[in-house]
């Protein structure tokens, strides 16, 4: 099975095959879908997951994330892709309960010996998380997919929201940068990156619930669309701007060789494109290419300070950029 280079049958990999958000944004414009109180959370800023509340104690998350491989190993990229899915639940101080497998399979091409140890990878991640996993939907595909449709539960009074960050707060960034274009280098040449799985697969639970205890009310996880990216969507959707210290913020290792060595997606250049008309900076593209690096099952963002995390940057009143970088 090893023999198999999982990367080389997919046109992308991981989340920096998403649609490009300014294009995403377009296309949902306008669909604002049921109106409730009752919905806490749904389309208008583009939140990682969709909120309803039960009771006055209780409510349901709910999230879907898939993507093509970012990894050859095939057990890795089902750890990978299903601690990306779970993160939208966390991202929104929530605990994930039961998910189901979302497959695409190039049945023709890849044996299916190989998905196994997909869905194995997956089921590992999830019983980590003490989430279960209970059935899904495959279909045959030219293009092999895998992730998880997750259902979580969150108290609404200390849920996480992209939209109530509030100035004066710091920023802090709970895992490193640099996936993106580890796995962009991967994808070309083979070499493998330990740190770069190892922080993939690594369940965004403890920052999360660090976060909740500490009194956050605002978050985001790390992912398709970049640090910039996401900063972007939480400042512009709570009215405030965001300083980043770009010296602050954490890389892995080798990051920045892949940098220079030409290993950038599509993806990240398009990350910066749509967020350069709002962005103020004082640092050079390859640092602000570094900053709009898509990654893949990323870490969170959170508006206040997480213990052991490091801040990254503050958050101020807005001004006349949404971000700005120093």
């Amino acid at each position: 099975m090893s023999s198999y280079r999982l990367t080389s049958y997919a046109s992308g990999g991981g989340c920096a095959c998403k649609i490009p958000p300014g294009e995403l944004e377009e296309v949902v414009r306008g669909l604002t879908g049921h109106r409730s109180p009752d919905l806490l959370v749904g389309l208008d800023d583009g939140d990682d997951a969709a909120v309803v509340r039960i009771d006055e104690h209780t409510a349901v998350v709910a999230t879907a994330d898939f993507f093509t491989p970012v990894v050859d190993g095939a057990y890795d990229w089902g750890r990978i892709a299903a601690a990306n899915a779970l993160s939208d639940v966390y991202a929104m101080g929530g605990r994930p309960v039961v998910a189901v497998n979302l497959v695409g399979w190039p049945r023709a091409s890849l044996p299916t010996e190989l998905l196994t140890e997909v869905l194995r990878g997956g089921n590992d991640v999830a019983r980590e998380a003490a989430c279960f996993v209970a059935g899904g939907h495959s279909i045959d595909d030219p293009e092999p997919k895998y992730g998880m449709a997750v259902t979580g539960l969150v108290d609404p009074d200390r849920l996480l929201r992209n939209d109530s960050a509030t100035a004066g707060l710091p920023l802090t960034l709970t895992k490193p940068l640099g996936v993106g274009v580890l796995n962009n280098r991967h994808k070309a040449t083979g070499e493998v990156f330990e740190a770069a799985i190892a922080s993939m697969v690594r369940l965004n639970r403890d920052a999360a619930e660090a976060a909740v205890a500490a009194g956050a009310r605002a978050a985001t996880d790390v992912t398709g669309f970049g640090l910039l990216g996401h900063l972007h969507k939480m400042m512009r959707a709570s009215g405030t701007t965001a300083v980043v210290d770009a010296a602050a913020v954490p890389y892995l290792e080798g990051a920045r060789e892949a940098l220079r060595d030409g290993y950038v997606s599509g993806g990240t250049r398009r990350n910066l494109e749509w967020v350069r008309p709002h962005l103020s900076a004082s640092v050079d593209e390859d640092e602000l290419l570094l900053l709009a690096d898509a990654q893949t099952s990323g870490g969170l963002l959170v508006v206040g300070e997480v213990p052991g995390c490091p801040v990254v940057g503050e958050v101020v009143a807005r001004g006349d950029a949404v971000v700005e970088v120093r």
